[in-house]
């Protein structure tokens, strides 16, 4: 017996002194596997007497019940170890930024941006947008528009031209989206009103010129409209765009083929220190051209200019784009540049709105 206290004492040493489950897990089969200490002291009580087996065995399984109860609880404590380790291992800053989610990683370019304000600003204004087809016959877009035969529009050295047909005519790059209000003019009874965003395409490339950019022309064809209807317009849109409560314009005569007369118009601005400022200032920058349409036109269209009578006016999308959001090279707006989008650019769910800010 007491060798079986001597036993029971070391198995227990060595309970206490295991450092991991990997080395109790050894102790427990030294001790109560097949072939461990105390299972062979329970395989000899067969050979003993009656009398022995009485003693003997009750001490016995009460070593084997001590070691078993030993080894759960060290097993709970291990056990409490590891998972107390893994804890600080694993330990998650709750303080670090969330990472954006898909939706909001996304941006909104801004002459898509732009495209949605102009939009949202002249539909406010009751007009509706009309579109056409990027590839234009000639007549379409020079002809009708009173463009003369030898006008330098009509060059190969301005105009991307497809090669000549059987016939002789060529298509073209659409230079304007002013055949879109030649197409609107055909298709339609006055009273009209509509603006013609889209792309253009001309053969130059500079930091202020791309051999593809974007325009938004706007047509009001009906018997009573005026300088002074078209004049409002534009106020009210500059306004409304570079959302200022009040900005001063400036019409100069000038010449297009399709108006008359024709006007340039500049608005008023500050610049200072590289920065450009609407609504106030001295300084005059040019943003559009404009005018009555030209009576040669109206007819060209179908449309008796003895009883209507309208006008239209143009802006580069990409022009009044760069000016709103101060983007200093045009030709930044076609690189793909997603670190440029990413600061540039717009998140998908700001929607455009006159009651909300067009740029919030």
């Amino acid at each position: 017996m007491t060798d079986l206290a001597q036993l029971q004492a070391q198995i227990t040493a060595d309970i206490a002194a295991a450092t991991d489950e990997a080395a109790l897990e050894s102790v427990r089969v030294a001790a109560l596997g097949k072939k461990g200490s105390i299972s062979a002291l329970l395989a000899t009580l067969g050979k003993m007497s009656p009398d022995e087996r009485k003693t003997q065995g009750a001490a016995i399984n009460q070593a084997k019940d001590k070691v078993t109860e030993a080894l759960a609880a060290k097993r709970d404590v291990l056990k409490s170890a590891a998972l107390d380790a893994r804890l600080a291992a694993e330990t998650i800053d709750v303080t670090l930024p969330l990472r954006d989610a898909a939706a909001e990683a996304g941006r909104i370019h801004p002459l898509s941006q732009v495209w949605d304000e102009l939009t949202t600003i002249f539909a406010d204004m009751g007009f509706s947008v009309a579109e056409g087809p990027d590839i234009e016959t000639d007549d379409y877009n020079f002809t009708k528009l009173n463009f003369p035969e030898g006008h330098p529009a009509r060059e190969m050295h301005d105009t991307f031209f497809f090669h000549p047909k059987e016939d002789g005519s060529r298509m073209l790059l659409r230079t304007h989206t002013s055949p879109v209000q030649v197409r609107t003019m055909l298709s339609q009874k006055p009273p009209i009103r509509v603006i013609c965003p889209g792309r253009t395409y001309r053969i130059d490339s500079d930091a202020t010129h791309t051999p593809q950019f974007h325009q938004v022309e706007g047509l009001v064809i009906d018997k009573t409209s005026h300088l002074g209807h078209l004049k409002w317009i534009l106020h009210e849109f500059c306004k409304a765009f570079f959302e200022v409560d009040h900005i001063n314009m400036r019409f100069r005569p000038s010449f297009f083929p399709f108006t008359e007369p024709s006007l340039e118009v500049d608005i008023q601005c500050r610049r200072d220190k590289g920065e450009i400022r609407f609504g106030e200032g001295e300084d005059w920058l040019e943003i559009l051209g404009c005018g009555m349409v030209h009576p040669n036109v109206l007819r060209a269209c179908g449309i008796d200019p003895d009883e209507y009578q309208g006008f239209a006016w143009g802006m580069g999308i990409d022009r009044i784009a760069m000016l709103k959001y101060g983007i200093a090279d045009l030709r930044q707006l076609f690189d793909s540049d997603v670190r440029w989008l990413s600061h540039y650019g717009f998140k998908p769910l700001e929607v455009p709105t006159l009651a909300g800010g067009l740029s919030t």
